[in-house]
């Protein structure tokens, strides 16, 4: 490494935010970027470290300590080389990736990993400014045709792989613009959208057709894709939300998380709104039901749009704030996260489960709340009442949507309700149909999810052409 002491004589700086006060005020990225030399101070301290365990922890496999110091070395233009042979979409991970990389950093045992995403980011983002990423087009086409169905980070990254192979490859999305959950789901305070649009400019000068406002199963047949095309990859993701089916569910004010980000996102993106009545958290007391990333999401979008009170409800108990790193390391461990927007002004519950929804003249207006034990029982006596003009379901999601093209071309399932594919071909129960990201594997990251596209595209490519150079 190029500074092998590195790590001895240089404390972990991260990003810093802009103040709360400030940023909920409107829908930007208020993340502070290092400077040139904060930012090689920071890949300085990767430490010579013989097993990169931070490598176990990168699903993309990134190869961390190469570009971390060929970025202390100044070489800004080889580092964004050596980032995008491994990942499609560095911008998008080194914005909404948890990091599970410096989970894994040997640095980590002692809690101060290697600020891993805050260079990824800048790396991307330096190369965008100085003009290095530009569309890889591939010198000669197969004559061979791909469809992918859903355009969020696994189908995107098995299209870009595909194309650069010489494929005539299809996007087919149902909403008007690409992105996935990306698009409409993360909010434009942790990911502006820009970042999306200019990867499709990228990806269609490379030859990628994207067809949008195609609901493949509904409006068009997705046997229709499968005769139309030499192979198709199904990466919809996983969208069935999961509910909460208890007293009052059926009262008005009670909504999916996913019913209620995308329709703010739609509106930052000047997007035509949706047929559904609008959901807004403007002067609501609003309760957010999930202590996960989506729920987050739900607790920033509620208060920039002027929420008098938000409260976040977990099932799950207080986790401590100092993981036994003996224990966990070098995995994800189970420890209490604090997001931005929970910091923004969100009150946090633990160990609580939601007994009934109450309201009047069809409206809710109380959640009836009671403490949970550590196994999931309730504690008697420990009944409250939390109230709630709002109530938003942010507890996951459960598999993929079946009624449409999975009902309709008889795939087999998991155990779990995803589409049955292994990790080696992605292939489905059906000829020449394949399954990447969540679709196949369930709710997850969006790192696994470039993984599982690029891994796809290998395998597709390999069944078009019977044999590969596409890298997994």
């Amino acid at each position: 490494m190029g500074k092998v002491t590195g790590f001895l004589e240089i404390d972990r700086q991260e990003r810093r935010y802009r103040p709360a006060g400030d940023r909920i005020r409107n829908y930007r990225e208020f993340v502070i970027p290092l400077s040139e030399d904060g930012t090689k101070n920071q890949a300085a301290r990767c430490m010579d470290c013989g097993i990169p365990y931070c490598h176990t922890g990168c699903p993309v496999n990134n190869q961390i300590p190469d570009w971390n110091d060929l970025v202390y070395a100044g070489d800004w233009a080889e580092a964004s080389r050596n980032l995008h042979s491994t990942n499609n979409f560095p911008e998008f991970t080194g914005r909404i990736c948890p990091a599970p990389c410096e989970e894994a950093c040997t640095l980590n045992i002692i809690d101060t990993p290697v600020t891993i995403k805050t260079i990824e980011c800048a790396i991307v983002d330096r190369a965008w400014t100085e003009g290095w990423i530009h569309p890889e087009i591939a010198e000669k086409k197969t004559g061979k045709s791909a469809a992918i169905v859903g355009s969020g980070p696994a189908g995107l990254a098995c299209a870009q792989q595909l194309a650069r192979a010489g494929h005539d490859v299809h996007v087919y999305e149902k909403n008007p613009k690409a992105g996935g959950l990306m698009r409409y789901g993360i909010p434009d305070f942790k990911m502006e959208k820009t970042h999306i649009d200019r990867r499709i400019t990228q990806m269609e000068a490379e030859g990628v057709t994207f067809h949008y406002n195609v609901h493949v199963g509904h409006t068009v047949t997705a046997k229709e894709l499968v005769d139309g095309h030499d192979a198709v990859v199904l990466t919809g993701g996983a969208e069935q939300g999961r509910d909460l089916p208890i007293e009052g569910r059926d009262l008005a004010g009670i909504h999916f998380a996913m019913q209620f980000l995308p329709q703010q996102n739609r509106r930052v993106g000047n997007e035509a709104p949706s047929d559904d009545e609008p959901i807004l958290a403007s002067g609501k007391h609003v309760v957010v039901i999930g202590g996960g990333d989506t729920g987050s999401d739900c607790i920033g979008t509620s208060l920039r749009q002027g929420a008098l009170s938000v409260t976040q409800l977990e099932i799950m108990p207080e986790p401590p704030l100092h993981p036994d790193k003996a224990l966990t390391w070098p995995d994800w461990p189970l420890r209490l996260r604090t997001s931005s927007s929970q910091e923004e002004g969100a009150e946090r519950e633990f160990s609580v489960m939601t007994q009934k929804f109450s309201g009047r003249d069809g409206k809710v207006e109380e959640l009836h709340c009671i403490r949970a034990d550590e196994k999931f029982q309730p504690v008697e006596g420990s009944e409250f009442v939390l109230k709630a003009d709002l109530v938003l379901l942010a507890m996951g999601f459960v598999h993929p949507v079946h009624d449409g093209m999975i009902d309709e071309l008889g795939l087999e399932k998991d155990p779990r309700g995803n589409v049955l594919a292994d990790t080696i071909a992605y292939k489905s129960s059906m000829e020449k149909v394949f399954s990447a990201g969540d679709m196949r594997r369930g709710q997850s990251l969006v790192v696994w999810a470039i993984r599982e596209g690029r891994q796809a595209a290998s395998s597709v490519d390999e069944y078009l052409m019977g044999e590969t150079v596409l890298p997994r």
